[in-house]
């Protein structure tokens, strides 16, 4: 079994869990456009948990380097993107804002990695 498929179904336990959080916890505890933000970070890391679950059962079927790339990348770029989002929303420190596009950079190549190993197997 591909460990992407476990880390992805983990991711989307968490995005839920963050989801609820966001519309029952943070509804008037902080500003309006901060919950988006956060509800932002949730809604991609749930994206980004079925492209993990995605991969994992692609590697099952195709065992590809390329692949395990786009897994991983998909992995560290739901830790920065979702991650930063987040910590911004909650008052974290002004520098998450920076990290947010390197986990959306990451989200690209790996999509890209993705896409990449189907086309070439």
């Amino acid at each position: 079994m591909s460990n992407f498929i476990a880390i992805g179904a983990i991711s989307a336990a968490i995005s839920v869990a963050a989801g609820a959080f966001g519309a029952h916890g943070l509804r008037g505890k902080i500003s309006d456009d901060m919950l988006i933000v956060f509800e932002t970070g949730a809604r991609y890391q749930m994206y980004h948990a079925l492209g993990l679950i995605l991969i994992g059962v692609v590697l099952m079927n195709r065992p590809s380097s390329a692949l395990n790339t786009a897994g991983w990348l998909m992995t560290v770029g739901t830790l920065l993107f979702s991650g930063s989002l987040y910590g911004l929303a909650l008052g974290g420190p002004r520098f998450l804002g920076p990290i947010t596009p390197l986990g959306g950079t990451a989200f690209m190549i790996a999509w890209g990695m993705f896409a990449y190993a189907v086309l070439r197997s």
